[in-house]
């Protein structure tokens, strides 16, 4: 879908933001950029709708080069959301949301269906929220209708940046929640740029870390904790080192504290596999990557079902508790 091929930047002063990154971005895919500050993921993130040109290398859409495209029809079909939302302050929500669309001349009620459409999938009522104007909604729903008006043209590609490092805790995690709920419905091919491990562990369906304008390893959240490439990312992901003694969040898990209880006959279709209650850590990480959902068993009764995502909330939950989540 997206393709780096040793794409570099250098500045006229001479920095290097990026060096020979060569990276593939999978059609349909959450795929998360995280590294220190100045190591180049933002750089890499605005190369894919040409915010920033490219010194050196090729960057590819669909097996195109980006080149190729009308500067204008590439970014209408890429969906941009960015930390400072920059609502139209005089606009209604409607109107906000409607921008794109109207700019490719779309008929007044597919505009409104696809608003009403979006601001339902979020929560937000679209008979209650279409005519309100920015002032009127909080820090989240605003940053909410800024993701929904990077949706509104049915963009193959949505880039954001930092989205919602500015929220409190509370709006950053729901709009977590409508995020993966958005892609599970919607299948967009999403980079985000983010600077916190958690939220990189949470939503992305692969992780690229960086470092010094250069990627390091690119893996599922199951594969950076279990075969960390380095000890740079060893430590950024929080892993247990294995030339030392095992760490808490190993040798203190509870399968049964993070798995759902099962009512009888509500066993999720894509729960095959069973494992027991007593498994550890890191067996379950190996099993759990080629599993979205797995049954857990205690003398041989079925007591509850783990998911993929309980795994990585459960990891960033430890994480937070360690102090080694990075900024």
């Amino acid at each position: 879908m997206i393709q780096f091929e040793n794409v570099s930047k250098q500045y006229p002063d001479g920095t290097h933001a990026l060096r020979q990154v060569n990276l593939n971005i999978n059609k349909g895919e959450l795929f998360v950029m995280i590294g220190p500050s100045g190591c180049g993921k933002t750089t890499l993130l605005k190369m894919i709708n040409r915010l920033i040109e490219r010194t050196d290398g090729i960057v590819r859409i669909n097996e195109r080069p980006i080149d190729e495209y009308n500067i204008h029809e590439l970014r209408w079909n890429i969906g941009y959301v960015l930390q400072q939302i920059a609502l139209f302050p005089h606009m209604t929500i409607a109107e906000n949301i409607a921008v794109v669309p109207e700019l490719r001349k779309w008929k007044s009620e597919q505009i409104k269906e696809r608003v009403h459409t979006l601001l339902d999938m979020v929560g937000l009522k679209g008979t209650t929220y279409s005519d309100r104007k920015p002032a009127e909604l909080s820090g989240g729903q605003q940053q909410r209708i800024g993701v929904l008006r990077a949706l509104a043209a049915d963009p193959e590609i949505v880039l954001m940046d930092e989205p919602f490092s500015a929220l409190d805790p509370m709006s950053r995690e729901k709009l977590q929640d409508d995020i993966l709920d958005i892609q599970r419905q919607m299948k967009k091919t999403i980079v985000f740029v983010t600077h916190d491990i958690q939220e990189a562990m949470k939503l992305g369906d692969r992780i690229c870390i960086m470092k010094d304008g250069q990627v390091l390893q690119v893996g599922t959240p199951e594969e950076l904790i279990q075969q960390p490439a380095d000890e740079f990312v060893r430590d950024f992901v929080g892993s247990p080192d294995p030339d030392i003694s095992p760490q808490p969040v190993t040798s203190l898990f509870n399968l049964e504290s993070i798995m759902s209880p099962l009512a009888p006959g509500h066993v999720p279709k894509s729960a095959k596999t069973a494992v027991p209650a007593s498994i550890t850590l890191p067996e379950l990480v190996d099993i759990m990557s080629s599993h979205d959902h797995l049954l857990v068993e205690r003398e041989h009764r079925i007591i509850g079902v783990v998911s993929r995502a309980d795994l990585i909330r459960y990891w960033a939950e430890q994480l937070q508790e360690r102090g080694e989540g990075h900024e």
